[in-house]
């Protein structure tokens, strides 16, 4: 495998009328601070709406994480674009280029109408030297966020997370310095055990500097993880600029976002606090990529919270 301050996300150089309607609607605010949110007790858009949640999620900030569409990237990229685009998605996560270069992706983004906000770039490429280009390639893509997926199993320890630690503060100053964003961490279930008294997601979030780091919450990952990603939202206002929206079903496995478990409503009640901007959706293991980008998108742009 190989974006934002606090305020709006790096501009795209595309001026077609779609695009501008996009960008305008990004900025919509999101969501409000209504209580204690529950993680695991599903809620549809209409029941929501029932109990009087009027806020719904800007539609320029519902993207597709490109690892969800990765088997049929890999047969048809432009044309996969080109169906998220038709179901509505207004921004994608890169994850892989399938033998594409930035520019080619950027080519295929821009005919579409589609943006791309972040791409994942593994650890060792953005602590080694591969990090100047890895960024040059973020701004050809038109992104603003660098995003590390996840960190070797070698660093899951307190003394290994304090070192990925100081290893994101560097690499997001460089990022700053560039002209792009912080650099987001994408959590696993793994990243919030206790290891010698110490949760290790813990060290990121508090030994990292809220200029220079933020984080991509998977929140599936974190309930799975027994993390509530809510309170993470009101405890560490502003640190979580893009979601990996992701649904648990009842088994403890994947599935379509609205037909599983996860309390969207009441876990995004509390996004604004979050700083939440883009709400990208992902399903690892998906039977039918465009069934689950329809089903997903259908839910998530009739949600009220």
């Amino acid at each position: 495998m190989n974006g934002t301050t606090h305020g709006s996300p790096h501009p795209s150089s595309r001026g077609d009328t779609r695009r501008a309607f996009l960008r305008k609607t990004a900025g919509v605010s999101v969501g409000t601070s209504l209580g204690l949110a529950g993680a695991v007790t599903a809620a549809s858009p209409a029941r929501a709406a029932e109990h009087g949640h009027r806020r719904r999620i800007p539609r320029g900030g519902i993207g597709m994480h490109l690892y969800t569409m990765r088997d049929v990237l890999a047969r048809d990229f432009a044309g996969t674009l080109e169906r998220l685009a038709e179901i509505g998605y207004a921004t994608v996560g890169v994850s892989g280029r399938h033998g594409y270069g930035a520019p080619d992706i950027r080519r295929m983004l821009d005919a579409t109408g589609l943006r791309a906000v972040l791409e994942h770039v593994a650890y060792p490429t953005l602590t080694g030297s591969g990090l100047p280009g890895a960024l040059d390639d973020l701004r050809t893509l038109g992104a603003w966020w660098p995003v590390v997926p996840s960190l070797p199993a070698a660093l899951h320890t307190p003394d290994g997370f304090r070192e990925a630690a100081r290893q994101f503060n560097r690499i997001g100053l460089a990022s700053r310095k560039a002209g792009l964003g912080p650099v987001l961490f994408h959590n696993h279930g793994t990243d919030h055990v206790v290891v010698d008294g110490v949760n290790l997601y813990d060290v990121l979030v508090t030994e990292t500097d809220p200029a220079l780091v933020g984080f991509e919450l998977d929140v599936y990952w974190a309930v799975k993880g027994g993390a509530d990603p809510a309170t993470y939202f009101r405890r560490h206002p502003r640190r979580f600029p893009a979601l990996h929206v992701k649904d648990m079903a009842a088994d403890g496995g994947f599935a379509d976002v609205g037909s599983g478990t996860l309390d969207f409503a009441a876990m995004f009640a509390h996004a604004r606090v979050g700083g939440v901007r883009q709400w990208l959706v992902e399903h690892d293991t998906p039977a039918d990529p465009f069934a689950t980008a329809r089903n997903s998108y259908a839910y998530l742009s009739a949600l009220r919270y």
